[in-house]
């Protein structure tokens, strides 16, 4: 069985990302061909870039980073939960990727994203960033809407029609990250 991790992909106070994530972990919990874990950037307190040598030599040197850089091994795959900011992804989220290479190659991603356009620019953005670190994202997505599925824009009550994007992403995930668990093995 596989193991994906739910990525909160944000550290702003007042973030909806830990509540959109909790509702991905609580769905992703009903099924039993993964095993899922809700992962926080911001209980890694990763600072701006602060390793010496380039992430693709793999040689960290800092405490936080080789624990980042654990966490993050032992997954096959991950859902990323990102809100748009600014037309991208939260600066957080990005330090946070861009802390590590070998960690994220030949694995999946999926991505879960909310904003006022639905975080449709953050998974764009993500896709590239995905594709130079050799993980394969997935098509089907989940777009929230700070509109329609957050009540006055705080209180997160999604659309019934999320729960089935939800499954087919986390369906796909799920394959890919399972084919690609046999690249790694050789």
């Amino acid at each position: 069985m596989i193991k994906i991790a739910i990525i909160i992909g944000s550290t702003r106070p007042g973030r909806k990302a830990e509540t959109v994530a909790e509702w991905v972990y609580q769905l992703a919990g009903k099924r039993s061909d993964a095993e899922f874990e809700l992962v926080d950037i911001q209980d890694y307190r990763l600072p701006l870039l602060d390793e010496p040598v380039n992430p693709s030599r793999g040689q960290y040197s800092k405490p936080h980073t080789k624990a980042w850089a654990a966490k993050i091994a032992g997954f096959d795959a991950f859902v990323f939960v990102t809100p748009e900011y600014n037309h991208g992804i939260p600066g957080a989220l990005k330090n946070a990727i861009d802390f590590l290479f070998k960690e994220w190659n030949d694995k999946a991603a999926g991505f879960v994203s909310y904003g006022g356009a639905s975080g449709a620019r953050a998974v764009e953005q993500l896709r590239l960033v995905m594709g130079e670190l050799m993980v394969a994202d997935v098509r089907a997505q989940v777009l929230l809407s700070l509109f329609t599925d957050f009540e006055n824009f705080t209180t997160f009550k999604p659309g019934p029609q999320h729960e089935q994007a939800l499954s087919a992403m986390l369906d796909q995930v799920v394959a890919w990250g399972t084919a690609l668990k046999t690249v790694r093995k050789k």
